[in-house]
């Protein structure tokens, strides 16, 4: 058995920002129903302590780190079987926000010193610390030099890339901001281009690097998807492993989801019809069981693949097909995706911004969900829409093709759609394809949404790897 403590920017049910919440809200408390010990740290936001007044206040400590010198108040709660401590220092965490300041590598220089100067404080006492993404990057080489207790260097460190893209590189003067050496700098540990780079240096120092899918961690090491970090990856091996997400399955569940209409089983999907009638009257489409409903949940970047969805919206809807789309991003995407309404009336609707109880409804009551990626670490709402029995169509890249088989009409297997290319016109085909399963073959997509809901999206077998990877340090 291992004692874990997670590190991380953000985290469920107190914060979020993106799927890395998802993972800290889920991973834990899976890993206590499978023997471990697990604990996790965040930033005490202005939203958490706005949302979560009643937190306990455990202790004030001093906090140096290179020219920083604060205090830092340590708060406690406790979720499930997991424990929960939050730094609060409100000079750098008390905003309307949790990343994007001009001052982030200042704040989170603070937040990694904070987290290993609080480990005498804390009657948990860690085997290993899970780090993740770049705002916790420099805890391991600095857990390992500047330290000279003993406590610290028996402590082994993982490493979790959620998004390779966001790096945490920043001016070389940030360095001003650690205890460090500048030998680190000079022999190229943390140095990135004239800068330093926070998850350069959590992958360097890491005893294991883990990404979240497997094909991500092939993708990674190639200059086509490693951001320029390929070699630095390369260079770690076998000590590189990708094991894809799950989801809490708990809390996306169409048999007792609040949110629905109506629930539903794998067993019984007629709650899934009522929950479509209902979606389309909430939103302003036409109500009708026999159109496909196709949604999407996503951030609107050209990362998602937005891109290709505006340059083959014409084509998608030259088709018998209703369109909803939930999300906030780019202002082009958003500014063009807001004309949609008045061009297709009563067939497309786009709610600009995020909306939890919408997000359930689309899922639930949609038939096809599309993620069109240029690429995808893991990647959620593919999971989500399976746990919901709306098939997905996504493009073959990172968690996408690690979580989706693609439709076999001979064989009769698969659980989704998907194309390689990122293409607009293999996309559109494989929307065509779709669309005449769906509507020339009523038992082949009763089948496919079977195979969608019995897909295992659960964090049970990712939680064993997790705990392989905890055992083997």
């Amino acid at each position: 058995m291992s004692k874990v403590l997670f590190v991380s920017g953000e985290g469920l049910p107190y914060c979020k920002s993106g799927g890395l919440a998802d993972v800290i809200g889920s991973l834990p408390q899976s890993l206590c129903k499978q023997g471990e010990e697990a604990a996790v740290v965040l930033p005490m936001y202005k939203t958490i302590i706005e949302k979560f007044p009643k937190l306990k206040k455990l202790k004030t400590y001093h906090v140096q780190s290179g020219l920083i010198s604060k205090d830092a108040d340590l708060y406690y709660d406790k979720q499930g079987d997991v424990e929960y401590y939050f730094i609060r220092q409100d000079d750098y965490f008390y905003r309307d926000g949790l990343y994007g300041f001009h001052d982030d590598g200042e704040r989170f220089a603070f937040f990694c010193k904070a987290v290993l100067d609080m480990l005498p404080h804390i009657k948990f006492k860690p085997d290993i610390i899970h780090t993740n993404d770049w705002h916790t990057g420099m805890i391991p080489i600095m857990c390992k030099q500047e330290y000279s207790d003993e406590a610290y260097h028996r402590i082994k460190h993982v490493y979790t890339i959620h998004n390779l893209l966001f790096q945490g590189n920043f001016p070389k003067e940030l360095l001003r901001c650690f205890s460090l050496s500048d030998q680190y700098y000079k022999n190229g540990d943390i140095k990135f281009d004239d800068g330093i780079s926070f998850m350069k240096a959590g992958i360097i120092y890491a005893d294991e690097v883990t990404t979240v899918s497997e094909q991500y961690a092939r993708e990674i090491v190639t200059s086509e998807y490693g951001e320029r970090m390929e070699r630095v990856l390369a260079e770690k091996g076998d000590r590189l492993k990708g094991i894809v997400n799950g989801i809490d399955v708990e809390n996306w569940n169409p048999a007792t989801d609040k949110a629905l209409y109506k629930n539903y089983t794998e067993n019984d999907i007629r709650g899934k019809k009522a929950c479509k009638r209902s979606l389309q009257y909430q939103l302003g489409l036409r109500v009708a069981d026999d159109v496909m409903l196709i949604g999407i949940v996503s951030r609107l970047t050209w990362q998602k693949g937005m891109l290709l969805l505006l340059e083959k919206l014409g084509q998608i809807m030259n088709q018998d097909v209703q369109l909803v789309i939930l999300g906030t991003g780019d202002n082009y995407i958003e500014n063009e995706l807001k004309k949609i309404e008045s061009t297709y009336p009563h067939r497309a609707v786009f709610y600009c911004g995020y909306n939890e109880e919408l997000s359930h409804r689309v899922y639930a009551g949609c038939d096809l969900f599309l993620m069109p990626s240029l690429f995808e670490p893991c990647g959620i709402s593919q999971l989500i829409s399976m746990r919901y029995g709306t098939i997905p169509l996504v493009r073959e890249t990172g968690g996408l093709k690690d979580t989706v088989t693609p439709y076999n009409q001979y064989e009769e297997t698969g659980n989704g759609f998907s194309f390689r290319y990122f293409s607009g016109d293999e996309m559109m085909y494989i929307i065509a394809y779709a669309i005449h399963v769906y509507y020339e073959d009523k038992t082949a997509w009763r089948k496919l949404i079977r195979h969608a809901m019995n897909t295992d999206v659960s964090w049970d077998l990712s939680a064993k790897k997790y705990k392989e990877i905890y055992n083997s340090l």
